[in-house]
């Protein structure tokens, strides 16, 4: 008999993948975690049915979120991480030299763990001397926090559960509040194709609070659509105005200098929701 998981990303539209085995399974206090084993795409980790990251793709996601910011920054040292229980975010923050401390704020512990046990490649640095995770939640974190961090990435699931109030204008505010004066957020603000109402309102909402706002794309199989954004915001600086000299060469599989700014170039359509 043969196994396969499906991901219903409309009603009417989804993702399936063959299944080798399931791993492990529990509704945690937050959400209900899976990790499975598929053909394609071999170990997978999914949070209320939706796929989170898998070992084939993940590198993708976790470049990009963490690489256009902090090479658009002129010397980020303190980076903070909302969510991104898996590892992989933090892994790439690292890979910058003038990194001081990485702090992670992941709600649901569960997923770290597990993530450890079954990812280890993207988890891989979680115990790295300038990486601090804190247990909690990252929309209490911000708001506590003031003048304190160079990055902050949100690296979050879909606008649902516990991370529904991740999206709003108010925790935009306090992400620019707990950046200092040269600041940079990004965020995932998911696909133009079935979310287009939510990559709209994140993009105007960062725009009443940040000079520069800007969107840019990957692609990610495993995601709704293929098609992911990005929203970035900045105090002062701009990706699209990076020096060649502020880049070197890193260990990487999809980002490179060129595609910095090439991912900024939007589709007719993608490009208009940022009007």
């Amino acid at each position: 008999m043969e196994l396969w998981f499906t991901e219903k990303q409309t009603n009417s539209f989804g993702i399936t993948a063959k299944v080798k085995k399931s791993l492990y399974s529990e509704q945690t206090p937050f959400q209900q975690l899976d990790l499975i084993e598929t053909e394609e795409f071999g170990n997978m980790l999914l949070l209320d049915n939706m796929v989170m990251t898998t070992e084939r793709d993940e590198f993708v996601y976790h470049e990009m979120i963490v690489h256009v910011p902090l090479f658009t920054h002129n010397n980020p040292k303190k980076v903070l991480v909302v969510g991104g229980g898996d590892g992989g975010t933090i892994r790439e923050v690292l890979k910058h030299p003038s990194v001081e401390q990485v702090v992670q704020v992941e709600i649901d512990g569960k997923v770290v763990e597990h993530s450890k046990q079954h990812l280890p490649h993207i988890a891989s640095a979680y115990g790295h001397p300038k990486a601090k995770l804190i247990i909690g939640d990252g929309f209490m974190h911000i708001l506590e926090s003031m003048d304190e961090y160079d990055i902050i990435l949100v690296d979050s699931t879909e606008p649902v559960g516990p991370a529904a109030h991740l999206f709003t204008k108010g925790f935009y505010a306090g992400i620019a509040k707990a950046l200092k004066k040269d600041g940079i957020f990004v965020a995932q603000t998911d696909n133009p194709w079935f979310k287009a109402d939510l990559i709209r309102t994140a993009i105007q909402d960062s725009k009443e609070i940040f000079p520069v706002t800007r969107l840019y794309t990957c692609n990610i199989p495993t995601y709704p659509s293929g098609l992911w954004t990005f929203t970035l915001g900045s105090k002062t600086h701009d990706p699209l105005n990076v020096s060649q000299d502020r880049f070197f060469e890193l260990d990487t599989k999809y980002y490179t200098p060129k595609l910095h700014k090439a991912s900024f170039v939007l589709p007719k359509f993608v490009g208009e929701l940022c009007k």
